[in-house]
């Protein structure tokens, strides 16, 4: 298990702290009122699939997968956990899109996961198993808290006829998916895993800003929902190439140009 700045190496090559328009006043629920100091967890949604017992499991294992640091909250505050939940309750929880015909044979790493079971059994299954060999895991201390979860990283749990590092690296993908996704799955909260990263939101005006890998959109992001303000507020990289060009460069597929 490594920290947040391991964990998220791959979505950027420096996190570093994005400057809050003047106005993202501190309400409660921004990263500005968090950095106001307002830290109290921002309500949650009603659970749609995980009980309370397997939340809170969830809740403490994803906040130190993404703990808060000085200048960012953590997985819990980004509403990761509900994330997960929403996801399990719809079509990918239910294996929507998994083969379940067998027949299951023991498979090999390269193979990727190979079980009969859906996220959702996995997830339930899992739980069980771990909340049974670890019962007092969501109320620990964090320093055992965290030797608890390196155990279930290393596979030391029997989740009944796999070992717990199955279980462990499904939640560790679900976990970067809900501080990165868009915020109408249920994490990401006022797109903190974006600013984090200088990522200016899903959408195709940005495709120029897409393709300059390494280089931060200072801006502020803008969510699937916020079907207008993108129109408007066009990237600094799509501003300077429409400057000279008149049109913003594309990256090159093939031989086609």
């Amino acid at each position: 298990m490594s920290g947040r700045r391991n964990l998220l190496r791959g979505a950027a090559a420096a996190p570093a702290v994005v400057a809050l328009p003047v106005s993202a006043q501190p309400d409660g629920g921004t990263l500005a009122a968090w950095r106001a100091g307002r830290r109290d967890i921002p309500p949650q949604p009603p659970l749609r699939f995980l009980d309370a017992a397997e939340a809170a499991f969830v809740s403490a294992a994803v906040d130190l997968l993404i703990p808060a640091d000085d200048q960012w909250p953590g997985a819990v505050w980004a509403g990761v956990p509900s994330y997960i939940d929403g996801q399990l309750a719809g079509a990918w929880g239910q294996g929507a899109r998994l083969y379940k015909e067998g027949p299951w044979e023991p498979g090999v790493g390269s193979q990727g996961y190979q079980l009969p079971h859906t996220p959702q059994h996995l997830y339930r299954r899992s739980l069980a198993a771990l909340r049974q060999a670890m019962p007092d895991f969501a109320t620990a201390e964090a320093a055992a808290q965290t030797e608890m979860l390196r155990a279930i990283e290393a596979g030391r749990v029997d989740c009944g006829g796999y070992n717990s590092a199955v279980f462990f690296e499904t939640l560790l993908a679900n976990t970067v998916e809900g501080w990165f996704a868009d915020p109408a799955y249920g994490g990401n909260r006022d797109m903190v895993g974006w600013r984090m990263i200088g990522f200016p939101g899903a959408h195709a005006a940005w495709l120029p800003t897409y393709v300059q890998h390494g280089v931060r959109h200072e801006g502020e992001p803008h969510p699937m929902g916020d079907a207008g303000a993108h129109q408007h507020a066009a990237s600094p990289l799509l501003r300077d190439a429409s400057a000279g060009h008149g049109h913003a460069p594309g990256p090159r597929h093939g031989g086609h140009r």
